[in-house]
């Protein structure tokens, strides 16, 4: 099965939506049932052509008793029942609507309910962030799902951020890449110190963590040089970042701890004598420049020949966190396990035969909206994985999920048809034999609404060249 993603405002007030889609080839469509707030391109709506959506909204009517402390926004930019018109329009033409569910990520119940949020090991709270530790949250969460499945009555059911957001996040006028933090700096600033989190880490995590951020860590000393050998005098470093946002909320590029809000993508090349590696890194930060010496290289630090000195800068979390990573990662993982246990309980009593599919990552450190799952889900019937950065990398992230899964669970490509990617069917058929030979055997197409007219063209050649 083939699935398309759009937005309900994409469906509603264009008559010509449904058999657009459905002229794709896809079988089934993600119908947008719980969403961000955005900035999204409409060039086939008869009467706009951009659509602000300033907040997170729920695109079926609210029912008051249904709901406890945490209640969904209704949308003022489409009516209050948008899902259902768009259902009803798009099943008309034989298109399936899978309701695809956004989780924690709530801007709007985040700023109104600060006791809620993830707070980094400063304090720090991330509003768009709903953190899953809290029993609020798990109830709203589980209302949400239930809403869904009761008075939408999708085909199948789709769970976006089933854990908790991290730091990663497009936001208004995204200020933070110069701050240089590193990738491990990146997962280690989306571990959540809230007053539900807090006491569970090992004593001295936050401190561990602060530590490791503000470069707290005593220097190491540079070794003098000894008799006979020569200090090298060259030092290179060379960086580069990128960074494309499709609306006001989505990055793209490769990702960090499979947070998909990624906002850049720096490649850095350090050269001893004799070899030359490239690592290349995400997550909105620039890697620290490496400073090489004949014979010996480091991050950060100056070396003489013949000797390498400790970097003060960890190149993973593992290395930030130390004797504390084990019982760290299984508290992570375990928040995302919690919330998506209960959720797939709530799913199967409300529907039983209404099929789950996870957007999910094999990276234990994930954080955004494919949550960690290092372990598998037997209970769900799809998995899917981020495929928007280097084909390569994504095939690999596949092939993890794909041995991870259970016989008769399905692998689905989340894959990128928008820029940087090329409106090219013929690349992206081969990025789809690639996904294939990695285990997916399904697509799920991202975005179907937001798509120019040529990019359109090219996933319906894209999929008949594949079929």
């Amino acid at each position: 099965m083939n699935v398309a993603y759009v937005y309900p405002w994409d469906i509603v007030g264009d008559p010509s939506a449904p058999d657009r889609l459905a002229g794709l080839g896809v079988e089934a469509v993600a119908l947008a049932a719980s969403y961000h707030s955005t900035r999204a391109a409409t060039p086939y709506h008869p009467s706009h052509r951009v659509l602000d959506v300033p907040y997170p909204a729920f695109y079926l009517p609210i029912r008051p008793a249904s709901w406890s402390r945490l209640v969904p926004a209704t949308p003022t930019w489409t009516p209050e029942d948008a899902y259902l018109q768009a259902r009803d329009a798009l099943k008309a033409v034989g298109l399936q609507v899978h309701a695809w569910t956004v989780l924690t990520h709530n801007s709007h119940l985040g700023t109104a309910n600060p006791d809620l949020v993830v707070r980094n090991a400063f304090g720090d709270p991330y509003p768009y962030a709903l953190c899953p530790a809290h029993e609020d949250v798990l109830e709203y969460c589980e209302l949400l799902v239930k809403e869904i499945l009761t008075v939408g009555e999708p085909d199948g059911l789709i769970l976006e951020a089933c854990g908790p957001m991290g730091f990663g996040h497009q936001s208004v006028h995204e200020k933070t890449s110069g701050a240089d933090w590193t990738p491990a700096d990146s997962d280690l600033l989306s571990l959540c110190f809230c007053t539900a989190c807090a006491d569970r880490y090992p004593a001295g995590t936050r401190d561990r963590v602060r530590a490791t951020i503000d470069r707290a860590h005593p220097a190491q000393p540079t070794p003098a040089p000894t008799t006979g050998t020569t200090t090298a005098s060259t030092s290179t470093s060379t960086s580069t970042s990128t960074s494309t946002t499709i609306g006001s909320s989505t990055t793209i590029g490769t990702t960090t701890a499979g947070n998909t809000m990624a906002s850049a993508t720096t490649a850095s090349t350090s050269t001893t004598a004799g070899a030359t590696t490239t690592d290349t890194t995400t997550a909105g930060t620039t890697t620290a420049g490496t400073n090489t010496t004949a014979g010996a290289t480091t991050a950060g630090t100056n070396t003489t020949a013949g000797t390498t000195a400790p970097s003060t800068h960890p190149l993973t979390i593992e290395q930030a966190l130390g004797e504390l990573t084990d019982e760290v990662r299984a508290i992570r993982v375990d928040l995302s396990g919690s919330l998506r246990h209960r959720l797939i309980a709530v799913a199967r009593s409300t529907a039983p035969n209404t099929p789950i599919t996870l957007h999910a990552n094999p990276n234990p450190w994930a954080a955004g909206a494919f949550a960690p799952l290092p372990s598998g889900e037997p209970g769900a019937d799809v998995l899917v994985a981020n495929c928007w950065g280097d084909p390569a990398t994504d095939a690999a992230r596949l092939a993890q999920l794909k041995d991870l899964s259970t016989p008769g669970q399905r692998i689905g490509a989340y894959v990128l048809t928008l820029p940087p990617r090329p409106a090219d069917a013929a690349a992206l058929a081969d990025q789809l034999r690639t996904y294939a030979k990695a285990g997916a055997t399904e697509f799920h197409l991202y975005h179907a609404g937001l798509a120019s007219p040529q990019r359109l063209a090219a996933i319906t050649e894209a999929l008949r060249q594949h079929a």
